[in-house]
């Protein structure tokens, strides 16, 4: 076989199960069927048209006595068949001469058909004739029946009735996933299977970063295929593995690795497919995909987005709600670890949401393992750049200002996850196509991850001067007291071109910690604070471009008094709900006094920040003045702009001074791979 038939082969193969093929002799038998009868039914009624006749040419053949007999049928029509005597001699029949194969006309084969409007009307016009020629005319009564029309008026409707549920079986089969079964298979699952023949095209290389998840679920695949490493020791098989992390870092893409390199039968599932409208389908399918599963024991079965039919019981606030939901669930819980346990399945499920999950669901015995996806940290963002870079065509001159440098780019994206990482470098990749760029440099990726964080420039929406006077001076703000807060994230690049919603926004460059501080939260929160400060101080009233600034302050207070205890009038107390069963309630874990003691610590804290701001920017007002006149005439500016206003961070400062009084040969190097987003 050719390459390229097996690469077809494979296509074919991709997704699982291949699909199903029509039953064409089915199809041919019917479609014979139908046209043989319509053939039949047609061929009746061209022949009985063909030798009708009018009673005008009728009367003549009947005063002439050229019929042998007239045969009535069902007193709907007449047969009057013309003597053969007659129409070899007389060539105005020559229209009734029937041959056979042989050529020759074959003897009382020719008659015309008369279609009369009722049988009375017939009988009269016969009296006539039989008027004027004194002669009898008699007739033959005849009972015939159409058997292709008998059989199509009896069954037709039959016929029509099973074509209609045909349809309605395939269209729900195609809606509902039904399988081959259609409408009476709704309740069988619909995983789809992945075994050593059917590639995936993902192995454990392919996913970069998650080193600590890629070894706890590369040891459940080792156990699949070396069992007896462990069984020797008594060891068994984990029931459940649970994969939990924000969006995008990365969990199904470790599930299809583990389909890739397991060697054994892999059946993935949506949470939302065991969940129809039908009653009891749930459950069904439940049952379905844990019989299939124990026939290809052992194996691996992957649910994703497992919360849709996780969600913890009683959570609905009213009696006899979500039975459906619940009924699954239960199903789930009884196949994982009831009375038929002991079966080598492994049960590997991805949520982002595992505070909502049933704790039953998560007890030992069911999810053994709950493996925590989190967002990449320095290096792994490096090795997740790796492995995307690869595709692209990067300017590789290290000499060129658009040499791009994975380390740099790793640098410029804190908190990004992998799903945003590659969808950085597939933007960079369109920047450079716009551009008509033939290879893709670093000022590429540099748009792209401004697009992304603060949406598509708008240099059609027009300002006016005073407009953008007043924005110049709010994000001059902004930059200014985070440069001059040690606490506060190192600025990037500012700028008063509209992008998005916002009509200026300011780049900064967060460090990653593991704990945040008081202090660094409220040097953020005068930072936030700091536009609004700006328009008081420089033109002695506030606008509306302050929303998002407030919002984000006020809710940084929240956090601070309400769930991380930075409160002195409350204390070390949090109101923090790690269950989410909170969500759910309508009452609040704290009393009226408590609420109002929590508004009063928000409001000073906010209050506290927009003070300090103000004080700042009045502290160094002239250089304020200077960077928003720059601004405002440029429209962008970097971090060297302000370092030539300001100076060096205060930060900065510290560490150089640190620096110069420790001998080069003891400066400890910084370690990299420990940044960490703020937790805030």
């Amino acid at each position: 076989m050719s390459k390229k038939k097996k690469s077809n082969l494979a296509n074919n193969n991709k997704g699982g199960s291949t699909p199903p093929k029509r039953n064409w002799v089915m199809v041919t038998i019917y479609t014979v069927a139908i046209l043989v009868l319509g053939s039949m039914l047609l061929r009746q009624d061209s022949k009985a048209s063909s030798n009708k006749i009018r009673w005008d040419k009728l009367e003549p053949i009947l005063v002439k006595h050229h019929y042998s007999k007239i045969v009535v049928v069902n007193q709907e029509f007449c047969e009057v068949y013309i003597k053969p005597s007659i129409i070899r001699k007389d060539s105005a029949y020559k229209d009734l001469v029937v041959k056979n194969l042989m050529n020759q006309p074959i003897p009382n084969a020719g008659f015309y058909r008369y279609e009369f409007v009722t049988f009375e009307n017939f009988e009269k016009d016969l009296a006539r004739v039989e008027e004027k020629t004194g002669e009898r005319i008699d007739l033959t009564p005849e009972k015939r029946t159409n058997a292709w029309r008998e059989i199509l008026v009896l069954f037709g409707p039959i016929f029509i009735i099973i074509i209609f549920f045909v349809i309605m079986n395939r269209i729900t089969q195609r809606q509902m996933g039904g399988g081959s079964g259609g409408i009476f298979s709704v309740g069988k699952s619909t995983a789809k299977m992945y075994d050593g023949k059917t590639p995936t095209n993902v192995t454990f290389k392919d996913v970069a970063g998650l080193e600590g998840a890629k070894d706890e679920v590369m040891e459940v695949v080792d156990f699949l295929k070396n069992p007896k490493r462990y069984t020797n020791l008594g060891g068994k098989i984990p029931k459940g593995v649970l994969l939990v992390g924000p969006p995008g870092t990365g969990k199904t893409l470790l599930a299809k690795a583990v389909a890739g390199e397991a060697n054994v039968p892999f059946f993935s599932m949506s949470g939302s497919d065991f969940v129809e409208m039908f009653v009891g389908v749930g459950a069904s399918r439940v049952r379905d995909l844990f019989e299939e599963a124990k026939k290809k024991s052992p194996c691996i079965i992957f649910i994703d987005e497992i919360d849709a039919v996780g969600r913890a019981r009683g959570r609905a606030g009213l009696s006899n709600a979500n039975d459906e939901r619940e009924n699954t669930l239960n199903q789930l819980l009884t196949e994982m670890d009831g009375f038929s346990s002991g079966t080598n399945i492994i049960v590997l499920a991805a949520t982002n949401r595992a505070e909502i999950l049933d704790p039953a669901l998560l007890r030992a015995g069911r999810f053994d393992r709950q493996i925590h996806v989190e967002l990449p940290s320095l290096e792994e963002r490096k090795a997740i750049f790796d492995v995307h870079l690869r595709k692209l065509k990067l300017n590789k001159d290290n000499t060129s200002e658009e040499y791009v440098d994975r380390d740099f780019l790793a640098k410029q994206t804190p908190g990004f996850s992998g799903a945003d990482i590659a969808n950085v470098c597939n933007e960079a990749a369109l920047c450079a196509a716009r551009k008509d760029h033939k290879s893709i440099g670093r000022q590429d990726f540099l748009d792209a991850v401004d697009r992304i964080v603060g949406g598509l420039e708008k240099r059609g929406k027009v300002l006016t001067d005073v407009e953008k006077r007043t924005v110049a001076f709010h994000e001059s703000g902004h930059a200014s007291v985070s440069w001059l807060l040690e606490g506060a994230d190192p600025l990037v690049k500012v700028t008063i071109v509209p992008r998005g919603q916002a009509l200026g926004a300011a780049w900064y460059l967060p460090d990653e910690r593991q704990l945040t501080t008081y202090e660094q939260m409220f040097d953020k929160m005068t930072s936030l604070m700091a536009g609004r400060a700006a328009e008081e101080i420089f033109f002695g009233k506030v606008g509306t471009g302050a929303l998002s600034d407030i919002e984000r302050a006020t809710k940084m207070a929240q956090s601070m008094v309400v769930y991380y205890g930075m409160s002195p009038e409350l204390g070390n107390v949090s109101f923090y709900d790690s269950t989410g069963q909170a969500d759910m309630t309508f009452t609040k874990p704290f009393s009226e006094k408590t609420a109002e003691i929590i508004d009063k610590e928000v409001r000073r804290m906010v209050e506290e920040a927009y003070a300090r701001a103000k004080q700042i920017i009045s502290d160094h007002r002239s250089q304020m003045e200077q960077l928003a006149g720059q601004l405002f005439d440029k429209e962008v500016l970097f971090r060297e702009d302000l370092e030539r206003i300001y100076g060096p961070r205060v930060g900065e400062q510290v560490a150089e001074a640190v620096a110069e009084q420790i001998p080069a040969e003891d400066t400890p190097a910084l370690e990299s791979d420990t940044n960490l987003p703020n937790i805030d």
